[in-house]
């Protein structure tokens, strides 16, 4: 199965694809800021691409270099784990 890329130009987009990654592989927000040592409301925050103004400004240089972000989602049956990360 192919991955699923993500271009990500704002930072609303880089929340869609965190979401979209945690759901994928069937983990709450909850279990997942846990896991990666984050508050669970500070991880909503970042799904609904509201804790980006750096990250959104980071983007705006790479845009104006002509450079592209992309986020390759996991597969579902993929061998990484969350909770190994770090």
């Amino acid at each position: 199965m192919a991955r699923r890329r993500v271009v990500v130009r704002s930072g609303s987009d880089f929340g869609v694809a965190i979401a979209e990654a945690r759901r994928s592989r069937g983990l709450t927000q909850e279990s997942l800021a846990a896991a990666s040592g984050v508050d669970r409301s500070y991880l909503a925050r970042m799904e609904a691409g509201l804790t980006v103004v750096l990250l959104d400004r980071a983007l705006r240089v790479l845009r104006r270099l002509g450079a592209d972000v992309v986020v390759e989602l996991p597969d579902v049956d993929s061998d990484r784990d969350v909770r190994g990360a770090g």
